[in-house]
C-alpha cells in the first residue's frame, strides 16, 4: 500500500509541478478563459454525473435481485462478462447499433415508426449509453457487497413488527446499503471524468470529454505544456465531484456504528 500510494504520489506531483514549471498560471488563465474549454469541461460534468446517476439507478434491482437468488454466482458470471471483451470492442458494438444503419434504426424503420435514421451516433447519448454499459458492473458489485454483508435478521424483525415490504426497504435495506452505493458512485464518478475510449468513438470529435480534449492535445496538436495543464484540471474536477460523495459516506457509517 505504501508503494502504491507513493508512486501515486510522485506522479501526480510531477503533473502539478510540470504544469507550472512549463506552462505557470497564465496558462490556467488562458485555458479558464476557453469558452470551448470551459465547454468540454461542463460536458465532462454533466455526463459524468448522469452516467453516475443511470449505473446507480440501474444497478440497484440487479444487485438486490442477486442478493436474493439462489444462482447468484451464475447471474453475477453474466453480470461481469462485459469485462472478458475489450472496450474497444464494446463501445464499437454500441457503433453498430447506434449508426444510422444500425440495428436500433433498421428495427424502428422496419416498424413503420420511423421514416428516416434518427441521428444517434456522435451525440452525448450515445456517450451516456457507452458510458453506462461500461460501468454499471462496477456499481452492481459495490452494491451487491453491501447487501451480503447486512444482517438478514434486521428484515425479518421489521416485518414481524408490521413493516411492509416497501417500508422495511425504505427504513432497512436501503439506508444499510447506502454505503455500498456512495463507494459505487464514487467509483464511476471517477471513471467517468477520465474516460478516453468511449467518449471519443461515441461522441466523435464535436462532444469532446475532457479525457479526450487532453488525448488531442497530445496526439494531435502535441502541446503537452497545455495537456498537462487540462490533466490537473481534471484531476481538481474529479477531487471536487467526489469529495463530497466521500464525506456522505463517511457520515453513514459513522452514524451506522453508532446505532
Amino acid at each position: 500500500m505504501a508503494m502504491l500510494i507513493a508512486a501515486f504520489a510522485v506522479a501526480i506531483g510531477g503533473l502539478i509541478w510540470g504544469s507550472f514549471t512549463k506552462g505557470g498560471v497564465g496558462l490556467y488563465a488562458d485555458l479558464l478563459s476557453d469558452q470551448v474549454v470551459l465547454r468540454v469541461l461542463w460536458r465532462t460534468v454533466w455526463i459524468s454525473a448522469l452516467t453516475t446517476l443511470f449505473c446507480v439507478v440501474l444497478a440497484y434491482p440487479l444487485a438486490l435481485f442477486l442478493a436474493r437468488s439462489k444462482h447468484r454466482n451464475l447471474w453475477l458470471i453474466l453480470v461481469i462478462s462485459p469485462w472478458l471483451v475489450s472496450i474497444v470492442v464494446r463501445t464499437f458494438g454500441w457503433m453498430v447499433l447506434l449508426g444510422n444503419r444500425g440495428v436500433v434504426n433498421m428495427t424502428l424503420r422496419d416498424l413503420g415508426l420511423i421514416d428516416a435514421p434518427i441521428r444517434m451516433l456522435f451525440t452525448p447519448t450515445a456517450v451516456l449509453i457507452g458510458l453506462t454499459h461500461v460501468f454499471l458492473p462496477f456499481v452492481v458489485i459495490a452494491i451487491l457487497s453491501s447487501l451480503l454483508q447486512q444482517d438478514r435478521r434486521l428484515e425479518e424483525a421489521s416485518r414481524i413488527l408490521g413493516g411492509t415490504r416497501w417500508q422495511t426497504f425504505r427504513r432497512v435495506t436501503l439506508p444499510l446499503s447506502m454505503p455500498g452505493v456512495i463507494g459505487g458512485a464514487s467509483l464511476v464518478l471517477l471513471m467517468a471524468t477520465g474516460a478516453i475510449v468511449t467518449p471519443l468513438l461515441l461522441g466523435g470529435l464535436r462532444d469532446r470529454m475532457l479525457g479526450t480534449q487532453i488525448y488531442t492535445e497530445i496526439f494531435q496538436v502535441f502541446n503537452f505544456e497545455r495537456a498537462t495543464a487540462m490533466a490537473v484540471m481534471l484531476l481538481v474536477v474529479a477531487l471536487v465531484l467526489v469529495a463530497p460523495l466521500r464525506l456522505l459516506e463517511a457520515r453513514i457509517r459513522q452514524t451506522q456504528e453508532g446505532v
